[in-house]
């Protein structure tokens, strides 16, 4: 079963249930990688958001599938998140730096770390299950089938909380925050699963966007990067330059050079292929030569206002996403603010 996932849109504050026609159900908004999983007998898949495949990056979570869910005569098909806990028994929170080492091409790498740092798997939707396909069922309907299957689940392998009521989601959004959780998402109760679309809504503790990496500028001391050049593709499939990532420390800035330097894009005698930045009347006696990236690396970063389709202010690195193709990073993932009339700001 071939099926993108579905996707949420960011709202500024914790929806109320009646909202959204049919009402509303909350969850915690878990902070890993999302997955599909497929486990079909012996055979099982995890595939990521932008269909790159991460089967390959969790062993330990394949065994546990196929040892849980394997087996049966017809294939079972879970939404949900991988993450990665860590902290003494009271104390645990979930770390994404351990998870995103995950994503590393030295198979006795991945081995070693799926022993010390185990992965989890939180499922939150239910898309097939003895024989049928659920994606036309209601959230509710399909909610109903996954507590049902969870009989079958246990560690490392959960399904997420959920709840009806609104306060107790606005609870949550501060105070599993400690716990390394993301924020909390509001997924309509009667509607179908749509794959690809934006139907569920989530609020965040940042505001944030994935974006690519595609050149760098050097530090005006001449060593380490001094700047990020990040794009999004737009509707058209064309990767178009957003803004810059800056303040980086100076041991950061020469770390970066080393961490780059495979996508670095050179030319037949192997030299870095460079391009001249978009000048303004405030860069006019400025250097804004750049050193062009191939659009291999996937960053996530913070921002304030989009001014048109850029960034209004420099952005702030968050982190690196191995997990996510650098095709996926679009526009529509960006929070646009709902059109305001300034006069009634200033009435």
């Amino acid at each position: 079963m071939d099926t993108a996932p579905m996707l949420a849109k960011a709202v500024p504050t914790v929806p109320e249930p009646d909202s959204v026609r049919g009402g509303l159900r909350y969850e915690p908004k878990w902070d890993g990688f999302r997955g599909i999983v497929t486990v079909d007998g012996d055979h099982v898949e995890i595939g990521s958001r932008g269909a790159k495949p991460l089967t390959r990056y969790f062993p330990e979570l394949v065994e546990t599938f196929r040892a849980q869910l394997g087996g049966r005569e017809h294939p079972v098909v879970l939404d949900g998140e991988v993450v990665l806990r860590t902290g003494e028994p009271g104390s645990e929170r979930l770390d994404w730096d351990a998870l995103s080492q995950r994503i590393h091409p030295a198979e006795s790498r991945i081995t070693k770390l799926s022993r010390e740092t185990p992965a989890q798997f939180i499922a939150f939707d239910l898309l097939a299950v003895d024989g049928e396909e659920l994606l036309d069922r209601t959230f509710d309907e399909r909610r109903e089938r996954l507590e049902a299957l969870a009989t079958d689940l246990a560690d490392p392998l959960f399904v997420t909380r959920t709840t009806l009521d609104v306060d107790t989601a606005r609870e949550w959004f501060t105070t599993f925050e400690g716990a390394g959780l993301d924020g909390v998402v509001a997924k309509p109760r009667a509607r179908p699963y749509e794959p690809g679309k934006r139907t569920m809504l989530k609020v965040k503790h940042h505001r944030t966007a994935d974006v690519v990496a595609i050149g760098y500028r050097v530090h005006k001391s001449g060593r380490g990067v001094g700047s990020l050049l990040v794009g999004l593709y737009d509707a058209d499939g064309e990767l178009r330059q957003v803004g810059g990532v800056s303040a980086f420390s100076d041991e950061r800035r020469v770390e970066l050079v080393d961490e780059l330097d495979p996508v670095v894009l050179r030319d037949a005698d192997g030299r870095p292929v460079t391009g001249d930045g978009e000048r303004s009347r405030f860069s006019s006696g400025r250097d804004t030569s750049f050193v062009r990236l191939t659009p291999a690396r996937v960053l996530e970063v913070r921002y304030d206002q989009m001014e048109g389709d850029r960034f209004r202010h420099t952005v702030q690195f968050e982190r690196w996403r191995p997990d996510r193709d650098p095709e996926s990073c679009r526009y529509d993932q960006l929070d646009v603010p709902v059109a305001w009339d300034l006069r009634a700001v200033l009435e």
